[in-house]
């Protein structure tokens, strides 16, 4: 997509982003019909879920019709990659066609994959762009991308920025004092990273007698992966420390990078309507909730060829309104997201459930699988350790079980956790569902 910036100041693509809220439900009819008759064609796996809930894409002729379809889950996901190696039969297209994998830790141990086509990755690097444009990000800015390349769909989005003309730095997840030193050296003014490393890195800034507001030239910040972006007080707190303007983004590794974010007005999450449809749901009764009110996200791409999601069940309470905002742009909005439905964690950017590491312990025949998460927050970033019980008779040191349940656990989740061995019976025992995190974080910022 090409754009005329000298003539068009505040929008990406300004017809799409502006029209009338019936013209966005009429596009997305349009396309979800065709998404669906390309999965049903395509995916061996929604062929027979699509014939055992007696539905088929031409029997779809409004939005509401969606709701006959079944719904999707993270374990669907897993165990038809697992089953229908290496892209599961969910995707709808032969691996010839896919160009780039993302990945994200799984509860068995073994990476779900997201798949792209060509088409697929550029229309998400047009979203990007799309969605950086709107919070302000320009061709004349200098753009640090400080989030991890290694499989992270968030990686790519860096591609975005570049798209959009932005001298783009791809500097990953580097220590924090060479970070710094980046951002000194290109006089970056703009970054990604999680709102809780955003306050780490300005700290660290100031006991290195930097100060962040005044000897770096970052203006916007862009933060994603934990909740406290869209959180005001959490926002301010950072904007007052560096200076410059805290935008939150929303996205998942099962489709692409970020969906939503904020546009300049920061008032919520502009959603991107044109790639993913949205229901938010009752999570007991699966119907929908009135505007506004919190619900389960539920998911469905309207354009990803590679691996259709058709009502993908994210687990994310969030809410939504379609309230025009103040920049012009008429797609829905992300109000925040409230909660999980499950007791996954999110360790600095990271996602992390409890059965990740249970899948750890109990493969390992020296632990007695019993175990125990507990989250703490040491100056502004939250830290994990992980409890784990030796098994009893068990002849190996306890330094190197340690060293060996925390290895495992970076290579297979990416979290780096301390680890401390117990006794045999250490843990408590429950008769129904275990307690296995204790939180003693306070506050979402201490």
């Amino acid at each position: 997509m090409t754009i005329d910036i000298a003539a068009e100041r505040r929008f990406w693509a300004p017809t799409l982003e502006t029209q009338s809220r019936a013209e966005w439900r009429a596009l997305q009819l349009d396309l979800l019909k065709r998404h669906l008759a390309h999965a049903e064609a395509g995916s061996p796996y929604y062929r027979a879920a699509f014939r055992a809930a007696g539905v088929s894409a031409e029997s779809v002729r409004s939005l509401d019709d969606l709701r006959r379809f079944p719904f999707l889950d993270k374990r669907t996901l897993r165990e038809r990659q697992q089953a229908v190696p290496l892209l599961g039969d969910i995707a709808a297209v032969p691996e010839s066609e896919v160009v780039y994998v993302s990945a994200s830790s799984g509860s068995t141990g073994v990476p779900t994959l997201s798949p792209f086509t060509a088409q697929d990755f550029d229309d998400w690097m047009d979203y990007e762009a799309r969605q950086f444009w709107s919070s302000g990000l320009r061709p004349t800015d200098r753009y640090c991308h400080s989030l991890n390349f290694s499989l992270f769909v968030g990686g790519p989005c860096v591609l975005g920025a570049q798209k959009l003309g932005a001298l783009s730095i791809h500097a990953g997840t580097v220590p924090s004092e060479r970070l710094l030193t980046i951002l000194r050296q290109f006089q970056a003014t703009a970054i990604w990273t999680t709102p809780s490393y955003a306050w780490y890195l300005g700290e660290t800034a100031r006991k290195e007698g930097i100060d962040p507001a005044r000897d770096l030239a970052v203006k916007r910040i862009f933060v994603a992966g934990e909740p406290g972006g869209s959180i005001p007080e959490t926002r301010a707190r950072i904007e007052s420390l560096w200076g410059a303007s805290v935008y939150d983004y929303y996205g998942l590794s099962d489709i692409f990078g970020s969906c939503a974010g904020m546009c300049e007005e920061k008032n919520g999450l502009h959603w991107a309507e044109d790639h993913i449809l949205t229901e938010v749901l009752d999570p007991v009764t699966h119907e929908p909730v009135r505007e506004g009110e919190r619900g389960e996200l539920v998911l469905t791409t309207l354009k990803k060829r590679a691996r259709p999601l058709i009502r993908f069940r994210t687990g994310d309470i969030v809410s939504f309104t379609t309230e025009p905002c103040r920049c012009g742009r008429t797609s829905q909005r992300l109000l925040g997201v409230h909660g999980r439905l499950d007791d996954m964690l999110i360790i600095r950017g990271v996602n992390l459930f409890p059965s990740d590491v249970e899948a750890l312990v109990r493969q390992d025949e020296d632990f007695t699988g019993e175990y125990r998460l507990v989250v703490t927050r040491d100056h502004h970033l939250d830290s994990l350790t992980v409890e784990a019980e030796r098994r009893e008779g068990c002849a190996v040191p306890v330094e190197d079980l340690a060293a060996r349940l925390t290895r495992r656990l970076k290579a297979v989740t990416g979290v780096g956790a301390r680890v401390e061995i117990l006794a045999a019976g250490a843990l408590p025992r429950a008769t129904h569902k275990a307690k296995r995190v204790e939180d003693r974080r306070d506050t979402v910022w201490a």
